[in-house]
C-alpha cells in the first residue's frame, strides 16, 4: 500500500523539485498527487512501497536540515551586510503598497474594536 512521504502544499517549487530528485537518486519509487482543480485536495509525494519509509524519511530529513542551516547561514551573511529585509526596505521599495497594507490593517483593528468601544460608552 502506498504511503504518503511528503506534502507538497505550501512547499516552494525549487524544495519540491530538490525532493523528487532526492527520491530518484536513492531509487525510491514514488507518485505525485496534485492538488485538484480547486486546490482542495492534498497534493503529495507517496512512496509506493511501504517498507522504505523509514529510509526515505531519513532522506529527506537530511536534505531538509542542509537547506535549513543553507538558508539561515545566506540570512545571517544578509544581515551582517545589513541587506536583509526590513520594514523600512520594504517600505522604502514599494511605499504605495506599504501604505495600503498599513491602512488595510488599521481598518481591520479598528472594526474589530468598534463595537466594543460603542459599548462601553
Amino acid at each position: 500500500m502506498a504511503k504518503q512521504i511528503f506534502r507538497l502544499r505550501g512547499v516552494p517549487d525549487d524544495e519540491a523539485e530538490d525532493i523528487r530528485q532526492l527520491l530518484n537518486e536513492h531509487h525510491f519509487e514514488f507518485y505525485e498527487t496534485p492538488a485538484g482543480n480547486w486546490g482542495v485536495s492534498m497534493p503529495a509525494l507517496w512512496l509506493l512501497d511501504e517498507s522504505q519509509e523509514e529510509a526515505a524519511r531519513a532522506v529527506i530529513a537530511d536534505y531538509q536540515e542542509k537547506r535549513f542551516l543553507t538558508a539561515r547561514a545566506n540570512y545571517e551573511q544578509l544581515k551582517r551586510e545589513c541587506k536583509h529585509a526590513t520594514l523600512w526596505t520594504s517600505f522604502r521599495d514599494n511605499p504605495l503598497q506599504f501604505l495600503l497594507y498599513l491602512a488595510g490593517i488599521l481598518a481591520l483593528v479598528y472594526f474589530s474594536i468598534m463595537p466594543f468601544l460603542e459599548a462601553g460608552s
